[in-house]
């Protein structure tokens, strides 16, 4: 699965670093040559230098392979430009986009961008949650990326099957705040049993996001 981010600066130069890290097949497009002459040497991903405005420089990336297209530029036109060629032309799934101005997160969301975040580690845990979408996907953010709502699918023989919610060791910032069983949302409380095909709300930070996923993971020990 392949992703493409547009932007090269501080923000993407962290945000292909964690990506990298986590073993992503991800292509950089950037207009500055030194800064893609930088990461190509100090990170080792592909790099495209061009304008990620362009869809000739898009196609290049390969942009009709990718699932996933975030744009972290410093400009908040460009970056709501390339989520609006990427869906409307190259029917991308999901659109991130980097918003350097609070004021325009409701008009990004409007025309059709489908998450609008400022942090760099919150990008990448929405890129990763795209791809490990069958049991994680990350509901909404709040407080600018600082909190996440992230929704988790409890399959048979995973860590948490047939658990009780006072047995779960949870990472540090994560608070189960509903069960969905049946379409019907069940308050968690301490004997409340998780089951194979429950769905669990938890509100995570992003450490926390990390942390729970790794820990997730894991399977029961039998």
């Amino acid at each position: 699965m392949k992703s493409i981010i547009v932007g090269g600066g501080k923000i993407g130069y962290y945000l292909l670093k964690t990506l990298k890290e986590r073993n992503f097949d991800v292509v950089v497009i950037e207009n500055d040559k030194r800064v893609c002459q930088s990461i190509a040497e100090d990170i080792g991903v592909e790099v495209i230098c061009g304008d990620g405005t362009d869809i000739d420089v898009l196609i290049d990336a390969g942009i009709n392979d990718a699932e996933v297209v975030a744009a972290v530029t410093g400009a908040d036109e460009d970056n709501l430009v390339v989520c609006q060629i990427a869906k409307s032309i190259f029917h991308i799934t999901k659109t991130i986009a980097r918003v350097n101005n609070p004021k325009n997160i409701a008009m990004f969301k409007k025309l059709g961008v489908d998450k609008t975040v400022c942090s760099t580690a919150v990008i990448a845990n929405l890129i990763e949650g795209e791809f490990d979408k069958d049991n994680f996907r990350i509901v909404q953010t709040f407080e600018r990326g600082n909190m996440i709502l992230v929704e988790i699918k409890i399959d048979k023989g995973s860590l948490w099957d047939d658990s009780f919610i006072k047995d779960l060791i949870l990472p540090k910032d994560c608070v189960v705040t509903s069960i969905l069983r049946n379409d019907k949302a069940i308050y968690p409380r301490g004997n409340s049993r998780i089951v194979n095909d429950d769905n669990i709300l938890i509100l995570t930070s992003s450490n926390g996001l990390n942390d729970l996923r790794k820990q997730f993971r894991g399977t029961k020990e039998k």
